[in-house]
């Protein structure tokens, strides 16, 4: 086994969640009486870049689906932190009618609808056909590819060169992440720049979160790590921001090292600082996270088996992936939660994999009334809380498993 990065030899294990189908695979009525695929999931750190991954035991094609349905357009938080976005990239690196902007893994067009309110020139690659529809479907151009040097080269040759490109949450997705850097080295203008998001491999740790682990994530990134990957491939970080999304990421800055016209903020120092007093750079540091995890899981597995035999009714709200690693890991099946709720249509109908607990429309909820609702993706606990508030007419709790099991008294 060798770093996905740097090509050592993987000795530091993080964690072992068993195993699990890939976490995207959702199952229709045909499929759910075939068998499914089931992949060990194991994150390993390298002791000489610090970056966490996952084994590679499969090429992404069995991760995701050409049709793969990744639409962020169901939260309102989102879109209001992609706005967010658009309006301050545009405001600090001035963006006008004569910029180009770039975004790689563009989902459903979430974050290009707002460059493109702006007058801004815009382009989304997209890697499965089912988003990239959704963003032909509002206007904006799209490539169905997937990033990395050859296409960013190609782009460069028809004069699509970017003033901005964005990498919002696709950093931690892509399995050559070499590949995939070298492309924005290649495809940035002289004086362009490059952001990438991603949850911060701190707060995975601090707060338990071994849910954001699945196989289509194969790294788990700290400021120490992408800066080195992001320098071996020609690029320099100038500066970082920590941000609430994903319950705590960072945005990093980046440059051409050759030709970047930024200076260096001292924010950069300050995290790598805080980075390696928190541990970051230290095996030491990765050696409680299993136990804490079981813990977690231990926690969330007795809460249901008592609600069952109180005679007590739970159902869930989020079918996405996070809440797939923890259902599989926990060993979760209906007879333990009913049924899972979510507002994208693509899903409802479907089932997840490996639990193969049904998926239904939000209003199945008032319909079957349950006592416990638990919020699968718990970074959107106040939204969804907020969009259930009416189960509070029949006395549901809402229930979150991290960073420890909650049982909140009553919806409000």
């Amino acid at each position: 086994m060798t770093c996905h990065h740097c090509g050592a030899e993987l000795k530091t294990r993080l964690i072992d969640l068993g195993s699990a189908p890939p976490s995207h695979t959702y199952l229709t009525q045909q499929t759910l009486q075939a068998p499914e695929k089931w992949y060990p999931l194991e994150v390993w750190v390298c002791e000489t870049c610090w970056l966490a991954q996952t084994l590679d035991l499969a090429p992404q094609s069995e991760f995701f689906s050409a049709d793969h349905a990744h639409f962020n357009a169901s939260s309102s938080t989102w879109l209001a932190h992609a706005r967010r976005y658009v309006d301050e990239m545009s405001v600090q690196f001035g963006l006008t009618a004569e910029s180009m902007v770039i975004e790689a893994a563009s989902g459903d067009g979430y974050l290009l609808q707002y460059v493109k309110e702006l007058g801004i020139p815009c382009l989304g690659i997209e890697h499965t056909e089912g988003a990239a529809q959704a963003v032909r479907g509002k206007g904006i151009e799209v490539i169905t590819a997937s990033f990395g040097i050859a296409l960013a080269q190609k782009l460069a040759a028809q004069g699509k060169s970017a003033d901005l490109i964005a990498a919002n949450n696709v950093l931690t997705h892509v399995p050559d992440i070499n590949d995939f850097v070298a492309g924005f080295t290649a495809l940035l203008k002289p004086g362009g720049v490059a952001t990438f998001e991603f949850p911060h491999l701190a707060n995975l740790m601090r707060h338990n979160q071994f849910d954001t682990i699945h196989h289509a994530h194969f790294s788990y990134l700290s400021l120490t790590a992408v800066m080195r990957i992001l320098a071996y491939n020609g690029l320099a970080v100038f500066d970082v921001a920590e941000l609430p999304t994903l319950s705590g990421s960072l945005r990093v800055f980046a440059q051409r090292a050759d030709r970047g016209r930024h200076g260096t903020s001292g924010r950069v120092g300050e995290m790598l600082e805080a980075e390696l007093r928190t541990g970051i750079a230290s095996t030491g540091f990765y050696r409680t996270f299993q136990a804490r995890a079981e813990g977690v899981k231990d926690d969330f597995v007795a809460f249901l088996i008592d609600a069952k035999r109180a005679g007590k009714t739970v159902a869930a709200y989020g079918a996405a992936a996070k809440g797939n690693t923890l259902l599989n890991y926990a060993g979760v099946r209906g007879d333990l939660i009913s049924y899972v709720v979510d507002r994208n249509p693509a899903k409802q109908g479907m089932f997840m994999p490996g639990s193969r607990i049904p998926v239904r429309g939000v209003e199945y909820l008032a319909q079957t009334r349950p006592d416990f609702i638990v919020i699968l993706p718990w970074n959107q606990q106040a939204e969804v809380m907020d969009q259930l508030a009416y189960a509070s007419q029949w006395g549901a709790q809402f229930v979150v498993a991290f960073p420890q099991l909650s049982i909140i008294p009553q919806a409000r």
